[in-house]
């Protein structure tokens, strides 16, 4: 697909893959739209690229897709790629106690709101002549991360509903694609840095990340595996049990409830 002069939606846009995805496409040519849930990180990513065009809303409140949904068809009507990028990532010892209504948030902002902001704004990119849905998952749905059990079940979700999805809309002249974004040395995994078995060496830096991911729209990819996400998806079928074990070592301590520290 043609990865210049498109009208593209990012969301979660204010930092990690969102900020890059947004500064590369604008490069590119591009009109980007990027939403988010804090309105002066909007404003901090309005001052770093002046071209981008913000506007605030959270992909876990079914309210604000609707409203984000009429906003931007009317203020961009040529609007032909969405981008599904906003997530987050706890590490989560079931041993602990957590309130029914917060433990599924991962779920509500990384698996349905992707789901909810397909099926709003599926009707508008069906008319359009060229379109795409890329959907950012993690190297993580290919094998469950314990540390972080939620994140894990909705990466999966995320990447079972998208491969449901494109067999869906082959007859269509919407492109679907995944991103099966490896670790990176965002934000998001900041909170495992001091955990035992964690190594930053294997982190991906974000801009090379989201550089294999537009060369793979530009190269028609149904699936984008950037970095180690390579050897993961080779390993998750060959030995998932070793896998699974492995990520079982990091941060034991913390997951089986031999200290007392909360998340």
């Amino acid at each position: 697909m043609n990865v210049q002069n498109n009208t593209i939606l990012v969301t979660g846009g204010t930092g990690g893959f969102g900020f890059e995805f947004a500064s590369k496409l604008i490069a590119l040519g591009n009109t980007v739209i990027i939403t988010g849930r804090n309105t002066e990180k909007l404003q901090e990513i309005k001052g770093k690229l002046p071209q981008v065009h913000t506007i605030q809303s959270d992909v876990s409140n079914a309210d604000d897709i609707v409203r984000l949904y009429q906003q931007v068809t009317q203020q961009f009507p040529h609007l032909n790629i969405l981008i599904n990028n906003a997530g987050e990532m706890r590490k989560l010892s079931l041993h602990h106690h957590h309130a029914l209504a917060d433990i599924t948030r991962e779920v509500e902002i990384n698996l349905m709101g992707p789901i909810r902001m397909v099926q709003q704004f599926l009707p508008h990119l069906k008319k359009q002549k060229n379109a795409a849905i890329l959907n950012v998952t993690s190297g993580i749905a290919l094998l469950p991360f314990a540390i972080s059990p939620v994140y894990s079940a909705s990466k999966s979700g995320l990447r079972s509903y998208t491969q449901a999805l494109r067999v869906q809309l082959k007859n269509t002249s919407i492109k679907v694609m995944e991103l099966v974004a490896p670790g990176s040395s965002t934000p998001l995994n900041d909170k495992f840095k001091n955990e035992e078995g964690f190594s930053t060496n294997l982190l991906m830096a974000p801009e090379k990340i989201v550089a294999d991911a537009i060369k793979g729209m530009a190269n028609d990819k149904d699936e984008i595996y950037p970095g180690i996400a390579k050897v993961m998806r080779i390993l998750s079928r060959l030995v998932p049990n070793f896998l699974i074990s492995q990520s079982g070592k990091m941060g034991a301590s913390y997951m089986y409830g031999t200290n007392d520290r909360r998340q």
